[in-house]
C-alpha cells in the first residue's frame, strides 16, 4: 500500500477502532498503570507512613535485621499514625528467618478483661471505657525482638522517640481523620489536648511529648514497665475511673503467644499466614483454594466473569467465618478442613457462574469490625522477612487517652460478637481479620505482605496474590490494582473497574456499590517481593493510604 494510502487507512479504520476499544467500550479496564515498585538489595521497608518507613530503614542501615526494623517501624507508626495503632492496641506478626524454611506466628491480640460480662451486646462497647481490652502491642513487639531480633529496645525505639519528642509534620490524612473523629476526641480531655489543636494545617508539627516519656520508660525498663509498673497503674486507674472493666491484674497477666501459622498453597506457591484468633489466614487460604479451580487468566483480570465467581466464593468464605471463628484457646475450629483443597472443591460445586446465587445468606455478627488498621512488611539482605499488622480497632480506638502517658487505648471489646464462637469471655481474644502473610516460591522467600481493611483484608489479600500469580503483576501493581468485595448480594467495587463490567454484574442480579478510584474502604496493603534469581528486593505501598516503600 502506498504511504499516503496507509496514512488514510490508519486514520479512517485503525484509529476509530482503537478509540472504540479504549474510550467508548465500557467493558475494557481503563485504570491507569501503577508506579514502579521500590527497589533495594540489602533491605526493604513498606509501611503506611513515610516517616515510619524511614525509621525501619534507619535500623536496617545500622545493621539490624528484619525483626529489628519491623519493631522500630511499628513503634514509629504509633507516633505518626496514632489513630490506627500504638502501644494501647495489639496485633499479629509473622516472622520468617532465613535458612529455617518456616514461619512463626506471634499473637499479641488484645484480650478481654476478667470483669467483661458475657453478654455485652447492650453494653455500649463501640467506644469509650467499656470498649477497652488488654493491650498486647508492647508484649508482642518486645517478644519478637527478644526471640528473633539482634538489637535492644532502646536502639530500635530511638527513631520513634525522636519523632514523638521533636514533632512530625501533619499530612492531609491525619488532619482528615482528626476532623472526622472530632466528637470522639473532644469527649476525652487528654485526647482533646493532644489532637484538637486550633488551626492545625498540613505541614504543622504535631508533638507527642507524653508518649515520648512513655516510650523512653519502655525502652529503659522493658515491657514489665507497661504491664506491671507505673504505666500499668496509670492505665488501670484511668479506665476504672471512667467505668471500664480493665484492671491492673489484667495487664499483669497478659502474654503474647507464639502459634503455628496456617499453611496453604496457590499455583505452586507455598503460603504461611496467621492462625486463629485471626480469621484472615484461614479464610484467605480458603478463598484462594476455591479460586484455584478457575482459569482466571482466561477470564481476564477484573472481568465480570472473574469478579462474579470470586464474589460468590467470598460470600461462602464469610459465611464460614461467621459460623466457626473464635479464640482457639476457647473454641474448637476446623482449621484443617477449612484450608483443605477437598473442602474448596465441594464449595466450588455450589457456585453457579453468571448469576447471583440468592440462597447464600451470610450472617453478619461483626458489622462494626473496623477497617482502620495498619501494616508493615520488611525484608533484609539475609532473606529474613517480617509481616505485622496492628490496630486500635476503630480510628483513635476507644477515644480514651490516659492522662500524662499519651497512650490511646483500643476499643477491641467491640470485635466480640455476642453469643457463639466469638462471644466475650474473661481472657478471650476477639476474632480479627488481620492476616500478615508469607509466600514462598521453590522453597525460598518470595512475598511478604498484609493489609488493613477489616474483612476486606481477606478478599484483598487473595486479590493481591492472584494479581501476582495469575496476571504476572509486580508487587506495586498488584497492590494498586482495583479492588472489589462481596459478602452479601452487594458487590463493592472501585470505579476504575468500568461501567460495562459493572453493568454485566448488575444484569447478573448483584447490587453494585461504586466506590472511589482509590478508596480507603479497601484498606491499605504493604508488600515486599524478592526476585529469587537476582536477589533484588521490591517494595509496594498502597496509594489508598499515604504509604511508602523504601529500600537500599
Amino acid at each position: 500500500m502506498h504511504y499516503a494510502g496507509r496514512k488514510i487507512f490508519a486514520f479512517v479504520v485503525i484509529l476509530p477502532i482503537i478509540f472504540f476499544l479504549v474510550v467508548i467500550n465500557p467493558s475494557m479496564p481503563s485504570y491507569a498503570s501503577s508506579a514502579a515498585p521500590a527497589e533495594g538489595r540489602r533491605g526493604m521497608v513498606a509501611s503506611a507512613h513515610p516517616l515510619a518507613t524511614k525509621a525501619g530503614l534507619e535500623i536496617l542501615k545500622k545493621g539490624g535485621n528484619a525483626v529489628d526494623a519491623a519493631v522500630a517501624t511499628a513503634f514509629a507508626l504509633g507516633v505518626v499514625e496514632p489513630y490506627a495503632s500504638g502501644v494501647g492496641g495489639g496485633g499479629f506478626m509473622l516472622v520468617y528467618m532465613a535458612g529455617k524454611g518456616r514461619a512463626v506466628a506471634l499473637d499479641y491480640r488484645e484480650s478481654s478483661p476478667a470483669n467483661t460480662p458475657r453478654n455485652i451486646e447492650s453494653g455500649g462497647t463501640r467506644s469509650g471505657p467499656r470498649s477497652i481490652a488488654v493491650p498486647g502491642a508492647v508484649a508482642g513487639l518486645a517478644k519478637a525482638l527478644a526471640d528473633y531480633g539482634t538489637m535492644d529496645l532502646k536502639s530500635v525505639m530511638a527513631p520513634a522517640i525522636r519523632l514523638a519528642e521533636n514533632g512530625f509534620p501533619a499530612n492531609s490524612l491525619i488532619i482528615e481523620v482528626i476532623e472526622e473523629y472530632r466528637d470522639k476526641l473532644s469527649a476525652n480531655p487528654a485526647a482533646e489536648k493532644i489532637y484538637l489543636q486550633p488551626g492545625c494545617r498540613e505541614g504543622d508539627l504535631i508533638f507527642q511529648k507524653d508518649l515520648a516519656r512513655t516510650y523512653r520508660a519502655i525502652a529503659a525498663g522493658g515491657p514489665g514497665v507497661f504491664y506491671r509498673g507505673e504505666i500499668a497503674a496509670a492505665v488501670a486507674k484511668e479506665v476504672q475511673r471512667l467505668g471500664g472493666w480493665l484492671a491492673a491484674e489484667d495487664l499483669a497477666g497478659y502474654r503474647a503467644i507464639a502459634r503455628e501459622p496456617v499453611k496453604g498453597s496457590y499455583r505452586g506457591h507455598e503460603i504461611f499466614s496467621m492462625p486463629p484468633p485471626s480469621s484472615g489466614g484461614v479464610h484467605a487460604i480458603e478463598l484462594l483454594n476455591i479460586m484455584e479451580g478457575y482459569d482466571l487468566a482466561a477470564l481476564g483480570q477484573n472481568s465480570a466473569g472473574a469478579i462474579q465467581v470470586m464474589a460468590e466464593a467470598m460470600r461462602r468464605v464469610f459465611r464460614d467465618r461467621a459460623r466457626y471463628m473464635g479464640d482457639p484457646d476457647f473454641v474448637k475450629i476446623p482449621v484443617k478442613a477449612l484450608t483443605s483443597q477437598k473442602y474448596a472443591a465441594e464449595v466450588r460445586k455450589t457456585i453457579r457462574k453468571g448469576k447471583l446465587n440468592r440462597r447464600i445468606k451470610t450472617p453478619d455478627p461483626w458489622t462494626f469490625e473496623s477497617d482502620q488498621t495498619t501494616h508493615v512488611s520488611v525484608a533484609d539482605g539475609e532473606g529474613n522477612l517480617v509481616a505485622l499488622t496492628q490496630t486500635l480497632n476503630s480510628f483513635f480506638g476507644s477515644g480514651v487517652v490516659v492522662p500524662g502517658t499519651g497512650i490511646i487505648l483500643n476499643n477491641e471489646i467491640n470485635d466480640f460478637g455476642g453469643w457463639g464462637a466469638n462471644e466475650a469471655l474473661p481472657g478471650k481474644r476477639p476474632v480479627s481479620s488481620m492476616s500478615p502473610t508469607m509466600v514462598l516460591k521453590k522453597g525460598g522467600p518470595f512475598m511478604c505482605l498484609g493489609m488493613a481493611g477489616g474483612t476486606r483484608i481477606i478478599s484483598g489479600m487473595a486479590q493481591i496474590i492472584i494479581n501476582v500469580s495469575d496476571y504476572g503483576m509486580d508487587i506495586q501493581a498488584a497492590i494498586s490494582a482495583p479492588k472489589f468485595y462481596c459478602r452479601s448480594d452487594k458487590i463493592s467495587i472501585e470505579s476504575r473497574i468500568g461501567p460495562g463490567t459493572r453493568g454485566e454484574l448488575a444484569d447478573m442480579g448483584y447490587e453494585i456499590d461504586i466506590r472511589k478510584d482509590f478508596d480507603i474502604y479497601f484498606g491499605g496493603a504493604q508488600g515486599v517481593m524478592i526476585n529469587e534469581n537476582t536477589g533484588t528486593i521490591y517494595g509496594g505501598a498502597d496509594p489508598r493510604r499515604q504509604a511508602c516503600a523504601e529500600g537500599y
